[in-house]
């Protein structure tokens, strides 16, 4: 029997991977010191975004 890759947990708290296979991920850069940058930036981190087609080839074994 082969060894089975584990998940990466890190990797796994900031990442959701949705029905379609793509992966969701949080905008870098939105998770803690946001009182010292201005709220124009805080507004658009809520909204998150997709990972690259090159970062999702990185990381599809990770998750």
């Amino acid at each position: 029997m082969a060894n089975k890759q584990k998940t990466h947990k890190g990797t796994a708290k900031v990442c959701k991977v949705r029905p379609g296979g793509t992966i969701k991920i949080g905008t870098p850069g939105s998770r803690h010191n946001t009182g010292k940058k201005n709220a124009a930036s805080n507004r658009k981190s809520r909204k998150g975004s997709l990972l690259s087609k090159a970062d999702y080839n990185r990381l599809k074994k990770d998750l």
